[in-house]
């Protein structure tokens, strides 16, 4: 069951875009919508250092997220939720994740091609990666309200 859980949870988060970041710090609890690249298990996103995400993870880098389409039936509903530990990338490892990025969203892999305000934005962020401690799969095709922990050890 467990390595059929991990297939299934990867196989969705490489088929979606769109993470729903959540964080939070002395201000209170924030969230936000960031588009990511994961390998495995693990979500590589890029932001504004200024953004309030950015600013409440650097306080606290504990961040909860979940991904999941717009469904419109209760009993197609599926997505992940998970939470772990935000930390912000450089180096080899900011390499990897403008690499899985850029596979994944061709326009930030070409930006000779990209509009000039895509590049000038892309110059101000910095790379992240939110690793999961814990991550369930909510499927309600195999049953409604069926949420799956995958054992990340």
């Amino acid at each position: 069951m467990s390595e059929d859980l991990r297939r299934r949870v990867e196989d969705y988060l490489r088929a979606h875009h769109v993470a729903t970041l959540a964080t939070t710090a002395a201000a209170g609890p924030w969230a936000a919508a960031v588009f990511y690249a994961s390998a495995g298990t693990t979500l590589y996103f890029l932001s504004s250092p200024d953004s309030r995400h950015c600013r409440n993870l650097a306080q606290d880098a504990r961040a909860a997220a979940t991904v999941q389409a717009d469904y419109s039936d209760w009993p197609e509903i599926k997505g992940v939720q998970l939470e772990g530990k935000v930390e912000l990338l450089s180096g080899s490892e900011e390499e990897q994740a403008r690499h899985l990025y850029a596979e994944k969203f061709p326009l930030v892999g070409k930006l000779g091609e990209a509009p000039a305000a895509i590049v000038k934005a892309l110059a101000r962020v910095r790379w992240y990666r939110l690793a999961p401690t814990r991550l369930w799969f909510i499927d309600n095709a195999r049953g409604f309200g069926r949420r799956d922990e995958l054992e990340l050890g």
